[in-house]
C-alpha cells in the first residue's frame, strides 16, 4: 500500500454534492438502478468498526474492477486502508470485496479511463489532468487520488 503524500489532498463535496446529487443517486442505487456504474460502497470504520456507505463509480477495465477516489484521501480510502474488504451493492445485490490500493505508476491507465468515462462528474478534482494528459501528468496527480484494485469474493 502507497504511504499518502504529503501533498496528499481531500476535497471536500459542495452543499449541492452532499444534500442533492448523492442523495439522488444512492437513492436509485438502493432501487437497484446504477448510474453509469454507480454502486454504494460499505466498509467498516477503521475507528468504529460500524459499517460506512458512500456512492462510487465502480470502474471496469479490461475485466478487472476499480475504485477510484477523485476527491483524494476521503474516509472511505482510510477505512478500506485499514479494512481491506467492504461491500458494493445495487438494489439487493451486494458483491463482498477484498482491495489492494495500486501504487502510482500502475494507476495510469485507471486514471485515465476512469476520467474518460467521468470527467464530466469528476474533472474538476483532477486540476487540469484530462484524459489526453501525459503519463507522467498522470503520474503527478496519482498521490492525490487512491485506486483500489477490487476482486469480488465468490458468490459477488
Amino acid at each position: 500500500m502507497p504511504a499518502p503524500s504529503e501533498f496528499s489532498r481531500y476535497q471536500e463535496p459542495g452543499w449541492f454534492t452532499t444534500h442533492v446529487f448523492n442523495g439522488l443517486v444512492s437513492g436509485l442505487t438502493k432501487l437497484g438502478i446504477s448510474v453509469l456504474g454507480s454502486r454504494t460502497l460499505s466498509v467498516r470504520g477503521r475507528t468504529s468498526g460500524e459499517w460506512r456507505s458512500t456512492p462510487v463509480n465502480l470502474l471496469t477495465l479490461e475485466s478487472r474492477h476499480y475504485l477510484v477516489a477523485a476527491r483524494g484521501q476521503t474516509q472511505w480510502v482510510r477505512n478500506l486502508r485499514a479494512a481491506g474488504s467492504g461491500e458494493l451493492r445495487v438494489g439487493r445485490r451486494v458483491q463482498p470485496f477484498t482491495a489492494v490500493e495500486l501504487d502510482d505508476a500502475a494507476k495510469v491507465p485507471v486514471l485515465r479511463a476512469y476520467l474518460t468515462r467521468w470527467k464530466w462528474e469528476v474533472g474538476v478534482f483532477f486540476h487540469g489532468v484530462s484524459p489526453s494528459s501525459s503519463d507522467e501528468e498522470f503520474v503527478s496527480a496519482g498521490p492525490n487520488h487512491p485506486v483500489f484494485e477490487v476482486t469480488f469474493s465468490e458468490g459477488g
